[in-house]
Formats: structure tokens, sequence, C-alpha cells
């Protein structure tokens, strides 16, 4: 059969073929679109859910890291009393000061303990806030002695007012001052050291202060204060290579 090309029925044949293979076209096409879709979507997701599982991963790392020295601290502490008082034959102060130390490390082992499973009920949401009036400022007053007796190297000052009473969950109070103080106590570094400088600079118990390779009459946020004290020093010299702030308040400087 000879198929002629103006034939009108084939004409219109091959227009619905085109149109079929158009819708065809476009079928294929949305269906690979949306299967693409799909892909990247699934995607993103098993992204995220492994992301955020090698991030749970490594904070539950760090927390067995920082738990097991926190654990482990006072766990040395009262077993080297102990092995003192067995080992050495000590008079009754060094006695009750050792037994003191280890009952301290105790309670705090204890403590420590307790903020664990505090933190687990929390968690998993079991845990139920009490509130009962309480003396903050006692509260505050023994979590500062606790940490200069822990911390006998440091130097912590307190400014507390007296029969200050909040309504509040004791435990999750200490647990929140404890934390505050210990931040201070690791992060607090040069400034608070400096802070204590000019305390003693300003009670005139410190003879000579020598600098090298620092300008904290530029930079640090009591540069006023370090200023003013430092007048009150007997001698003071400064290695800086140039005349800065700190160099230009010394006595000598010797580049």
């Amino acid at each position: 059969e000879v198929i002629k090309k103006d034939d009108p029925s084939n004409i219109k044949a091959l227009a619905n073929v085109l149109e079929v293979k158009k819708r065809k076209t476009a079928q294929y096409l949305g269906e690979g679109f949306v299967f693409f879709l799909f892909i990247i979507t699934g995607a993103v997701f098993i992204y995220r859910a492994v992301n955020k599982q090698l991030k749970t991963s490594l904070q539950q790392q760090s927390f067995m890291m920082a738990i097991t020295h926190e654990l482990k601290t006072p766990i040395a502490i009262a077993k080297l009393n102990l092995e003192t008082l067995q080992k050495r034959k000590l008079d009754d102060n060094q006695q009750q000061r050792l037994l003191q130390n280890t009952l301290q490390e105790t309670n705090r082992l204890n403590a420590l303990c307790n903020n664990m499973l505090l933190a687990t009920q929390m968690d998993d949401g079991g845990y139920v806030v009490t509130k009962e009036e309480i003396n903050f400022s006692d509260l505050v007053s023994d979590c500062v002695n606790d940490f200069i007796v822990r911390f006998p190297q440091r130097q912590f000052h307190s400014n507390l007012s007296h029969n200050i009473c909040i309504m509040g969950d004791s435990l999750l109070l200490q647990m929140a001052v404890n934390n505050l103080l210990d931040n201070a106590n690791k992060y607090s570094g040069k400034e608070a050291d400096l802070t204590a400088l000019v305390a003693e600079m300003n009670a005139g118990r410190v003879g000579a202060v020598i600098f090298l390779d620092s300008n904290p009459a530029y930079n640090h946020p009591i540069a006023k204060e370090f200023a003013s004290a430092l007048k009150k020093v007997s001698l003071t010299v400064s290695f800086a290579d140039r005349q800065d702030e700190t160099a230009g308040l010394c006595q000598v400087i010797a580049p």
C-alpha cells in the first residue's frame, strides 16, 4: 500500500502521533522531575539525620570525657589522702585536715553523681521542679566557699547581700551557681589575674612590675584603673620595642 503524503487521513494520523509523543514526553519529564525531587529530598533528610547523629555522638563523647575527668579527680584525691593516712604517722591536726579534705571530695563526688541523675531525669522529662523559699545569699556563699577550698591557687572575690530569699528549686539553683563559678574559674584567666594585681598595687603590696609583650593600659577593660594603680609601684619596667601606652607609664623602657 502506498502512503500518500497529501492524504488528509495520513496528515491527521501523523498529527495524532505527534500529539501522543508530546504528551508522553511531558509525562516522562514530569515523572522524572518528581522522582528527582524525591531523591533530592530523601538525600537532604538522610544528610541531616546523619549529621545530627554525628553531632550527638561528638557531644556524648565530649560529655563522657569531661565527666570522666570530673569523677576521677575527687576519687584520686580521696585515694591519695587515705593512702597517706595509712602509710604515714601524722599528728591529729594533719589527720583531721586530710579527713576533712577527703569528706569534701566525697561530697563533691556525690554531687556530681546527683547532677548526672538529675540531667538524665530532665532529659527524659521525669524531673518535677519543686518551689520553696531559699536563702539565696547562703546558697551562693556555700558554693563560693566550696570553690575556694577546691581551688586554693585562685582568688575568688564575692560581694553578697545578706538574707536574699527567693522561691525556687534549691538543687537547680545550686547547679546554676556552680556552673557560673566553674566557667568563671576556667575562662576568667588573665582578666581576673590583672584585677587581683590592681588590688594588690592599690594596697601597696607590689614592689615592682615588669612588662613583656603586653600592653594592658591600651586594650584591657580596666585600663584606667590599672594605669592609676601602676603609679603606686616603686619600680616599673617595660621591654616593649616602642613607647606604647603601658611603656609610657613605666619608669624604665628597655627595648
